[in-house]
Parts: C-alpha cells; sequence; structure tokens
C-alpha cells in the first residue's frame, strides 16, 4: 500500500509539472479564452459576485461589472456591456461615491462610466445608436471637462477630500474618446491637462503619482504599480509621447523577475519596500499580482507584446486556470473579480488611437528558462528520490 501511495504521488507531482510546463510555452488561449471568462463572469454576476466583491475593497461592486462590461465591449458582446452599464448607474453602482465634490459622485466614477458608455457606442454605426445613450455620453463629457476646466488640479477628487490620479486619467481618456466619436470639443483642455500632469511628477521616477493632494494636485505618495499599471492603459488614449515616455519609465521602475522567476510587476519601485494595501493584494517579494496582470493589458495597447505575451503565459500557470465546458476560472474562481481584470486585460486593444510601434526593449526570449529548469527539477525529484532509495535499501541488503 505505501508503495503504491508513492508512486501515486509521483505521478501526481510529475504531471502538475509537465502540465506547468505546457502552460508556460504554449501560446495564450487569446480571445477564446477571454469569452469562456465573460461567459464565467455572467454567471458569478447574476448569482451576486459584485456584492461579494464588494465586501473586500470599496470598489468591488463597481470593478465587478465595468471590468466585464469593458471586456464585452472588445469581444463584442454589446447587450453584456449594456447590461453592465444598466448596473452601474443604478443606487448600488453609485452608492460608495456620495459626498460633497465638484464633479457628481467624483472622478472615478464618472471617469469610467463615460469609458465604458463611449466604449459600447464606438462599436454601433453611428446613424444606430441609441439617441439617450449619445445625449448621456455628451452630457457626461461636458460635465467632466467643466470640472476639469475649472479646477487648479489635474487630479479631482474621486472620493470627498482624496484625489488618486489614475482616476483622473481615465476620464481623461474618455473625453480624447468623445472627440473621436463626436464633435471635437476637449483638445484645449486635455492639452492643459497634460501641461498640469506633468508639472506634479512623482521627483522620484518622475511618473505620475499614486496620490495627490485633492487641493493643490501636488503629490502625497510616489508611484505605485496598482496605478501606473491602469494609467498606462490609459495614457497612449490621450497622448501618445507622454505614454511611450512614462511607459519606458514605468518598465524600468517596476518591471521584476525575483529569483528569476518572471515576468512580474512590483507595487513599489526597484530598490524600495513598501507595505501591501487593498488594491495591490498580498505582496510576494515585493510583487503585486493585480498589478502584473492589469500590466498584460498595458502592454497590449503600448505594443509591447513580448511583454504582455511573457505576463499571459506566466498567468497561465500562476493563476491555475480551471477549464469547463464553456466557461474558464483563475484560482479555481476564489475571486470572479479577478478574472474580470484578466479579462479585460487580455481582451486589451486602443479604443481612440492607433496601436504604437513596439518599444526597443523587449522581453528576452529566454525569461522561461529559469522556470522550465525548476519544473523540470520538481517533475524529476519524486523519481530521483525513489531511485535513491532503492540503492540504499539494495547497499543495506548487501
Amino acid at each position: 500500500m505505501r508503495k503504491f501511495l508513492g508512486l501515486f504521488v509521483a505521478v501526481v507531482i510529475s504531471a502538475a509539472a509537465a502540465l506547468a510546463v505546457v502552460r508556460l510555452v504554449a501560446p495564450a488561449d487569446g480571445d477564446s479564452g477571454v469569452r469562456r471568462q465573460l461567459a464565467y463572469l455572467r454567471a458569478e454576476l447574476d448569482s451576486g459576485a459584485a456584492e461579494d466583491a464588494q465586501q473586500l475593497f470599496p470598489e468591488g461592486y463597481f470593478f465587478s461589472y465595468a471590468l466585464y462590461g469593458l471586456a464585452s465591449v472588445d469581444a463584442g458582446r454589446l447587450d453584456d456591456a449594456r447590461w453592465a452599464l444598466s448596473r452601474l448607474e443604478s443606487d448600488a453602482g453609485r452608492a460608495p461615491f456620495k459626498g460633497e465634490m465638484p464633479l457628481q459622485y467624483g472622478v472615478f466614477y464618472r471617469g469610467w462610466i463615460n469609458w465604458l458608455r463611449g466604449g459600447i457606442l464606438s462599436r454601433v454605426p453611428e446613424a444606430a445608436r441609441d439617441a439617450a445613450q449619445v445625449r448621456a455620453f455628451d452630457e457626461d463629457s461636458a460635465a467632466i471637462a467643466a470640472a476639469f476646466d475649472a479646477s487648479p488640479t489635474p487630479f479631482l477628487a474621486s472620493y470627498p477630500g482624496q484625489a488618486w490620479p489614475v482616476d483622473s486619467t481615465v476620464a481623461m481618456a474618455s473625453l480624447r474618446l468623445h472627440d473621436k466619436l463626436r464633435t471635437p470639443a476637449y483638445d484645449v483642455t486635455v492639452i492643459r491637462w497634460l501641461a498640469n500632469v506633468q508639472a506634479r511628477l512623482d521627483p522620484a521616477t518622475q511618473l505620475i503619482p499614486h496620490t495627490a493632494d485633492a487641493d493643490t494636485g501636488e503629490p502625497t505618495s510616489g508611484a505605485q504599480g496598482t496605478s501606473q499599471s491602469i494609467i498606462n492603459r490609459f495614457l497612449p488614449e490621450i497622448d501618445p509621447e507622454l505614454a511611450r515616455q512614462q511607459y519606458t519609465r514605468f518598465r524600468t521602475w517596476f518591471l521584476a523577475a525575483p529569483l528569476g522567476l518572471g515576468p512580474t510587476v512590483r507595487e513599489h519601485p526597484v530598490g524600495t519596500d513598501g507595505p501591501s494595501n487593498v488594491d495591490s493584494g498580498p505582496l510576494v517579494l515585493g510583487v503585486s499580482l493585480s498589478a502584473t496582470v492589469v500590466t498584460i493589458g498595458a502592454a497590449k495597447v503600448h505594443g509591447d507584446e513580448s511583454l504582455a505575451d511573457g505576463l499571459a503565459r506566466f498567468g497561465e500557470v500562476a493563476g491555475l486556470p480551471v477549464y469547463t465546458p464553456g466557461t474558464k476560472r483563475y484560482a479555481f474562481g476564489a475571486a470572479p473579480v479577478g478574472d474580470a481584470f484578466l479579462a479585460w486585460s487580455k481582451s486589451a486593444r486602443p479604443w481612440v488611437a492607433a496601436t504604437p510601434e513596439p518599444p526597443s526593449r523587449v522581453l528576452s526570449r529566454w525569461w522561461q528558462l529559469p522556470l522550465l529548469t525548476l519544473f523540470l527539477a520538481v517533475g524529476l525529484a519524486p523519481w530521483l528520490l525513489a531511485a535513491a532509495l532503492r540503492r540504499r535499501r539494495s547497499g543495506g541488503e548487501r
């Protein structure tokens, strides 16, 4: 019995290592995988996954529907995207964003809503667009632009007295999308915003900061991976030149391969350590899983396919995907909002700007070698150990 159990354990370990190798070297499943994830997410949302996510962090409900809607736009599932938008425009969607702010409900809520609505409209011929949605897109864009024009800071409040520059970046991208789809109206607003942002960069990294003073826009904390990954997803839609500069710095300061295993994205810049937070999740050797996932999308819109592919393949190993007929989920379905972030990232494509030329720095083709060596060692270990034990017993018998 003991011999059979040992054989079974050895086979399981070797099979797991072999599966990890296959997932690491095989091409990521792309659009088909996203469609499977969306099918899983729709069922989870219908069962209350967004409400469960709200118990984990303040934007859990919002992100669950927003990211599902955005990925649905990219996948051409516009009915699902409209359904998600309707959930966000409900009392439950607006509930966390109450309070007195220059822009009602804050720039986080208004920016992501405007981006999603514009994305839906962008996939419909102009003559067939819903008049009420077009009117809402025009009115919300005007309100967002007016708030920026009247503000002494480029970083509007997301909550009363609290500003995260990433949220203003999303809102500004929605104005660029408006000008692409409708009569251009906000070029001056965007140009002023860009100048004000570049005057308030994080002094240590010259990147857009993680948090800012809601009254002055001055940085109150340095750049962090969770916000940088989203900022770099949206900057190409606003200004390709600034986006290229920021993305190059982001890569330098945040891309890492701890213990030679990667690629991954740190929460704090290389050479510094800091605490985890509700957005980053637990940090392992300084790495943020959420920032790593979102950087897949940022790399894709920057034309950095080598990094996007590397991160996606690494995710197929570390994310423990599970397939069922018609669906796909990661981490055994423990956190559907995480699947929503991944589906949004893997479906990424520019909505306003053209995909730029690939950056000069690419991910080394040898990045997989340490992981392949590790999996080979793990897969062979039980057999080598068994062989060593047999030799030891044979020697003892003689």
